[in-house]
């Protein structure tokens, strides 16, 4: 048998596991110059449709600069959607998610490290958004409180995030059918977050709307980032956006763990985690 590790030894593994699964990301993702620009680059026409057509119809310059930081999330939202959640469909796919299983760290910690490397990766992207944005657009910006921002940014990362775990454990065991789901998932997110529109907690959005989004950490966290960097607010203006954040992260990210143990348990007594022609 194995001699037990000790828990300092089992940390230091989970967090080598992390760390290898973050540098493939990175490095992946990084390799080609020409798909780095077509990411920045592309994103940037759906939204200068969206700063055009508000200029056109008289909205004020600051719903530009809502569009533009809205499309920056995006990039996060789609990060944890497809590069996170969907992982394990295709490790599974390419006959991956075996050595996974049966390596000796926590699954968490392999989702530790594509969250961290997939969030590094969306993060450059997201960056050369706003700037590109804002040099095009000529948005204007009010950022008075820059590390508030930036907290209120690592806590909408961290609970989407812990969200993107939750979905991962439906993707082990259900394989395509939630690969759909994240289909349809996609476009009603884009609309509940408010990501393309400026105002989404406000009287022109339905009661029932705001409600339905505020159970996506995106849409607290990205209202809050408008707050600050757009409106020039405080901590006053957001801290009960700091505290929903806070509150998604502690419920999320203990359900998700639950949920990933349970879905592969189950898969592995119904045999469902496997390719048969595998």
């Amino acid at each position: 048998m194995l001699p037990e590790l000790s828990i300092r030894d089992d940390l230091l593994n989970n967090l080598r596991a992390a760390y290898a699964r973050m540098w493939v990301r990175l490095r992946g993702a990084n390799r080609d110059p020409t798909a780095l620009v077509a990411e920045i680059g592309l994103p940037i026409l759906t939204i200068g449709a969206y700063v055009i057509l508000y200029r056109a119809i008289g909205f004020p310059a600051t719903a530009g600069a809502a569009v533009i930081i809205g499309g920056a999330m995006i990039a996060f939202w789609t990060n944890v959607l497809w590069n996170m959640s969907s992982q394990w469909f295709w490790e599974r796919e390419q006959g991956n998610l075996e050595m996974y299983l049966v390596a000796p760290v926590s699954r968490m910690s392999i989702l530790l490290g594509m969250a961290m490397g997939g969030g590094l990766n969306t993060a450059l992207r997201a960056l050369g958004i706003v700037l590109l944005g804002i040099f095009i657009f000529q948005v204007p910006f009010q950022l008075k409180e820059p590390l508030l921002v930036g907290v209120v940014f690592v806590l909408t990362l961290v609970a989407l995030y812990a969200l993107g775990m939750l979905f991962a454990s439906l993707f082990m065991l259900y394989g395509r059918e939630a690969w759909n789901t994240a289909n349809l998932l996609q476009e009603p997110v884009y609309f509940l977050s408010g990501a393309y529109f400026p105002g989404f907690y406000g009287p022109i959005v339905p009661l029932a709307i705001q409600a339905a989004g505020s159970l996506i950490p995106m849409t607290i966290g990205l209202d809050a980032i408008r707050r600050l960097a757009i409106g020039g607010g405080d901590i006053s203006s957001v801290w009960l956006h700091i505290i929903a954040l806070v509150a998604c992260t502690l419920i999320l990210f203990p359900i998700a763990r639950r949920t990933l143990n349970y879905m592969e348990s189950l898969g592995k007594k119904e045999g469902r985690l496997t390719l048969r022609w595998q």
